[in-house]
């Protein structure tokens, strides 16, 4: 943890934190005040606590020490009410599930009730009774049979409830979504600016229903005109609503390769509200003039019926871009082109700023239907992708300097400067991969991406991308508008995807109380919307976290089938426990377990990220080409391990980085909760 983290004095004896329970008993306390370091929780005063419980905790410097210790005083809030995992039956009725994560710190007994049918290694559902530090100490209840944990087609219902996903809508939302029709009525035309005839046009993904965004662009002498048009989701869903309540409890729809859930019920999500071809829509429209070097000139905002005139997919854009236009869409042809045109504009412009430009291919995973994956590939995105992204981040800062430019609060979309002590360690990391020039001293989104520019077409070129993410903090949703580092804006809020961001909503409604005041539009204040960025960040993540394990699960089941075989790959990261290797041929990593690493005792360097045999001096450090061969996977855990090949390449020794940091650091904010990998889910342009 952070004990040698230079700390101001602490003056308060009790301390509000989220506790992290170490696999062997004891604990540490994340303080909710940042200037304080984490604080060791002894094992005796770990009874009863699970790590991200909120608790209270009695705080003293240990004596002729420097590190913090603590005792619980109290539990504030309970992290977990509903878990699930793999059932072990131990008699009529009874049963338990292991504390596979160790972060319960003992089994839970589960009662069974009477007439459920479940069987001995079901995965299943419990609802959380009591805690070890009560009387009838860790248990709870059965309340619902996930299934067969070996079935694949499972997994994303083991996930969904392991991350408490809610997936049914309530019955109140249901009952108000069956009265909804879907297609747009004359009455919700009325009073709306007709755009009908203007060849707005929809580009998405393939499989995709919910089209929540259509564009057109025009050139003119004097640069060019963005029409933005997005679903009006405000339209039919209310503040307080049952629909409304079901969306903001969930905060945003969650997407699996082979499932969906959907903020909002699918007669809003994929027929009324989706921007489907040449059919009536409501949309708010952003009609913006923008300067022939992509300046933001004017903006005007308004309420209209459009009709889409062609649904074109990423891969059908690319076509037209190539200069193949498909047959299907060759009436829109130039509508894509001039797009085009803009894209390119506005993307030098960005980049020209600052924008940072850490284009990570994502993972993709097929899934044929019996739930088995049977592919794993790099996702490399299309111009087509950064084409529709690019008219997205505008609208994006229109509708945030409009709300800015008439003094009203915001939901913005801010992303914080990473602190000193993260950007000095990046740059001992970059330092001795070769790139000498120092990140400070200008504008650090500039620095940055010249350092990024230094490693392109590199074989460090994506280990560099992962370890820039990782010193970046956790973009958010907060009404306190700090702008957003990474896109290099001042002004930034979410506006384009109201179908499945809760956020989205949330401006859409702020715009319309601005643009039509007299017709009721209600906003939420200050306070409400601090608690809404609060919630909606934490749904947000909650959906990521669970991506990310299905994609686990997902990898683990395809690699069974290489048990025994070996795979070239580059170390990705170290740990004290040992090195992660991601694969050349699949987007897949696995684990090298320090006592699988040779005969010999590792020492770990933390500042360098490198193990450092003792006796030898072989080292294991990021970007070393290893060959590995498959050794076990874990599908419950969405585990793999390696272990290195007989007659593995690699060098014995490796050249020791060129300059280490100058002076020894703690783990920061950000590093100690757990080094961030790069997210892997299919795109859906979340910037």
């Amino acid at each position: 943890m952070a004990k040698n983290k230079r700390r101001e004095p602490v003056f308060e004896r009790n301390i509000v934190g989220i506790i992290k329970r170490h696999p062997d008993g004891f604990g540490f306390l994340i303080p909710e005040q940042d200037r304080i370091p984490d604080v060791y929780i002894p094992r005796q005063s770990m009874t009863g606590i699970m790590s991200n419980d909120k608790v209270e905790a009695s705080v003293r410097l240990e004596r002729g020490g420097e590190r913090l210790r603590g005792d619980i005083v109290k539990v504030l809030a309970r992290s977990v009410s509903t878990v699930s995992g793999r059932l072990h039956i131990s008699g009529p009725g009874r049963g338990y599930l292991k504390d596979e994560s160790h972060a319960w710190g003992e089994d839970l007994r589960v009662s069974i009730p009477p007439g459920l049918e479940v069987k001995d290694g079901d995965w299943v559902s419990v609802r959380v009774e009591s805690f070890s530090d009560s009387v009838r100490g860790f248990a709870g209840s059965l309340v619902g049979v996930i299934g067969n944990v070996e079935d694949p087609l499972n997994d994303d219902r083991r996930v969904i409830f392991n991350n408490g996903i809610p997936f049914e809508f309530s019955k109140a939302g249901l009952t108000q979504a069956s009265g909804m029709s879907a297609e747009v009525s004359v009455q919700d035309m009325a009073g709306r600016i007709d755009i009908q005839d203007l060849p707005l046009i929809t580009i998405d993904g393939q499989t995709a229903k919910d089209f929540d965004d259509a564009i057109f662009v025009e050139s003119k002498k004097e640069g060019y005109r963005l029409v933005v048009a997005i679903a009006d989701v405000s339209h039919y869903v209310k503040p307080g609503a049952p629909i409304d309540e079901d969306a903001k409890e969930r905060g945003n729809s969650t997407y699996f390769p082979n499932l969906v859930i959907p903020m909002l019920p699918e007669i809003l999500s994929n027929e009324l509200c989706s921007l489907r071809p040449n059919v009536p829509r409501l949309a708010v429209v952003a009609d913006m003039h923008l300067s022939s070097t992509g300046e933001l000139v004017d903006s005007s905002f308004y309420e209209a019926v459009i009709r889409s005139h062609a649904r074109v997919t990423y891969g059908q854009a690319q076509e037209v871009v190539d200069g193949n236009p498909p047959e299907e869409i060759k009436h829109v042809t130039q509508e894509i082109l001039r797009a085009a045109e803009l894209a390119k504009v506005l993307m030098a412009r960005r980049f020209q700023a600052g924008s940072l430009d850490l284009d990570i291919p994502e993972t993709e995973i097929e899934i044929d239907e019996a739930g088995d994956p049977v592919d794993i590939l790099k996702a490399n995105r299309l111009f087509a992708h950064r084409l529709i992204e690019e008219m997205m981040l505008m609208a994006n800062i229109a509708v945030a300097q409009f709300i800015k430019k008439n003094n009203r609060h915001g939901l913005y979309r801010i992303h914080e400067d990473p602190d000193s002590e993260t950007i000095s360690e990046l740059e001992g990391f970059l330092e001795s991969f070769g790139f000498r020039k120092r990140l400070t001293g200008g504008v650090l989104q500039k620095q940055i991406t010249r350092a990024l520019e230094f490693f392109s077409g590199k074989p460090q070129e994506h280990m560099i991308n992962i370890l820039t993410l990782r010193s970046m903090n956790q973009a958010k949703y907060s009404p306190e508008n700090v702008g957003h580092f990474g896109l290099g804006f001042a002004d930034y809020v979410h506006f384009t995807s109201p179908i499945r961001r809760y956020p989205d909503l949330v401006i859409h409604r702020i715009v319309k109380s601005i643009v039509y005041p007299g017709k009721g539009y209600k906003v939420p204040s200050l306070e409400e919307l601090a608690t809404m960025g609060e919630m909606l960040s934490a749904c947000e993540q909650r959906s990521v976290k669970a991506e990310r394990q299905f994609y686990s699960i997902k990898k683990a089941r395809f690699m069974r089938k290489f048990l025994g075989q070996e795979f070239e790959g580059m170390v990705s990261s170290v740990a004290k426990f040992g090195i992660f290797v991601l694969l050349r041929q699949y987007d897949v990593d696995g684990l090298v377990r320090l006592e699988d690493l040779g005969n010999e005792d590792f020492e770990f360097d933390e500042e360098t990220l490198r193990l450092v045999g003792k006796k030898s001096g072989r080292s294991y450090c990021l970007g070393d080409q290893v060959k590995v061969q498959v050794v076990a996977t874990n599908t419950d855990l969405g585990r793999i391990d390696f272990v290195l090949a007989e007659g593995d390449g690699r060098a014995a020794t490796v050249d020791p980085p060129q300059k280490k940091p100058a002076k020894k650091r703690g783990k920061t904010k950000n590093n100690r909760r757990g080094v961030r990998k790069a997210r892997v889910r299919k795109s859906r342009r979340k910037s």
